[in-house]
């Protein structure tokens, strides 16, 4: 059985995904997201953020996803080992604010009415 190599770490208000732990910041990016299931959102923002950075060397992804009453925020970055190029706080603002995106994450991480 293979194990993940991800962390997890989750409570009522909150879900951390990250390659690494603790987690860290050494860039991110921040945007407000209506409710829906935060380990997939999570693991579809994680996805995307990963494509668009891989090249940035010593980069290992966070998300972070934080509940308030009418939704979520959603901090997305992660840990650099080395020099963080500029723009790159910008182009993660981009993938998170971008519509096709959101509309993909949220039609995956929809909640089901029971």
């Amino acid at each position: 059985m293979a194990r993940s190599r991800w962390h997890i770490v989750q409570d009522a208000d909150s879900y951390t995904l990250a390659r690494h732990w603790p987690p860290r910041f050494d860039v991110q990016a921040t945007s407000a997201f209506l409710p829906m299931r935060r380990d997939r959102l999570a693991r579809q923002v994680r996805q995307d953020l990963w494509r668009a950075l891989q090249g940035l060397r010593g980069y290992s992804p966070v998300v972070k996803i934080q509940s308030y009453d009418e939704g979520m925020w959603v901090t997305a970055g992660g840990r650099v080992e080395g020099r963080v190029p500029a723009q790159t706080s910008e182009k993660i603002q981009a993938l998170l604010d971008d519509p096709r995106n959101r509309a993909r994450w949220a039609n995956w991480a929809q909640v089901c009415a029971s």
